[in-house]
């Protein structure tokens, strides 16, 4: 399969006019996750909620209550978690690269520095074992993401590791790659071209690719589908109109900027929002928004039966909120 060839990212600002008003977050019950920097969250086959953490612990949370439950340790940074077809667990890792965890055993599937893979993000597990996922940026690690998106270097890719091993590049030129999430039929996979604001759609059959959802609102970090047959996505923070700016101006400046000290810097926003959209359409069904006190930084999502759970890079907690009627 030839790698499909996607237009360079050109920065434009938002469409004017009203923009779709999000409705207000339920709120969050907050389980406690044992560590800081619960990323992403993945509900179990047994209901259990898994989760990674900054210390390189992967620990399993149970929804009614008791202490989470450390099942591996990466050695690294897990990011996404996702189930494979054969009941081990698939780790992103941003020190390591993309891993499965079959009780505490750790086996590296694509090791960090093989095909490039740098800064391994996100990804979706196909039927047949087949994993998509994504290495974020060739330039920079974990702690200097938001490097990457200040230079606008797009250096992100899509990758997909069949079962037998081989490994492929899927598309290239990503700004920040993040989200993967498959379609319902296994068809297409959409995946997050987070600082270009867009989601771009995949056909796994012959790697033929468009952009699906342009003019996103925020950063689209995690995505997942859900057993709602929607696919969700955490925005781990509304777009800053300095951010934009910045990408606007020529290289230099970006780079000076990234020199100054960290609080002089672009942040990310105090806020939660999570989105479900159609994966055929692409049209947004759930819309969440809020800025509570006790969470912020929503960079994993997952619906399951009814519920909503959401991961942050920062907070030592998962939150949980129900889909409201």
């Amino acid at each position: 399969m030839g790698r499909p060839s996607i237009e360079p990212v050109v920065w434009h600002a938002p469409p004017p006019g009203p923009k779709p008003t999000p409705a207000p977050l339920p709120a969050l019950t907050l389980h406690d996750a044992g560590g800081e920097g619960a990323e992403d969250v993945l509900v179990d086959v047994d209901g259990s909620v898994v989760t990674g953490l900054a210390d390189g612990r992967v620990v399993r949370l149970d929804p009614r209550g008791g202490a989470p439950r450390t099942i591996a340790d990466t050695g690294g940074r897990p990011l996404g978690v996702e189930r494979h077809p054969d009941g081990r667990l698939v780790v992103c890792d941003a020190a390591r690269g993309l891993l499965a965890l079959d009780g505490g055993h750790v086996e590296v599937l694509v090791a960090r520095g093989e095909h490039g893979l740098r800064l391994c993000n996100n990804a979706a597990v196909a039927a047949d074992g087949a994993v998509y996922f994504t290495d974020s940026t060739s330039r920079y690690d974990l702690a200097d993401y938001r490097a990457d998106i200040i230079e606008h270097s797009a250096t992100g890719r899509l990758l997909r590791r069949d079962p037998d091993g081989a490994v492929e590049v899927l598309v290239d030129g990503l700004a920040f790659a993040n989200g993967v999430a498959l379609t319902p039929d296994g068809s297409a996979v959409i995946v997050s071209d987070m600082a270009a604001y867009r989601l771009l759609k995949v056909a796994t059959a012959t790697g033929e690719s468009e952009v699906f959802v342009d003019d996103q609102p925020g950063f689209a970090d995690n995505m997942s589908l859900g057993t709602d047959g929607l696919v969700w996505i955490a925005y781990a923070s509304p777009r800053d109109p300095k951010v934009d700016r910045l990408v606007a101006g020529p290289p230099a400046l970006r780079k000076a900027l990234w020199l100054l000290p960290q609080k002089l810097q672009p942040s990310p926003q105090r806020t939660v929002w999570v989105r479900a959209i159609d994966p055929v359409t692409g049209a947004t069904v759930h819309d969440f928004y809020g800025e509570p006190a006790d969470f912020h930084m929503a960079t994993g999502v997952r619906e399951h039966h009814g519920t909503v759970w959401v991961g942050s890079l920062v907070e030592p907690v998962v939150a949980a909120f129900p889909v409201p009627r």
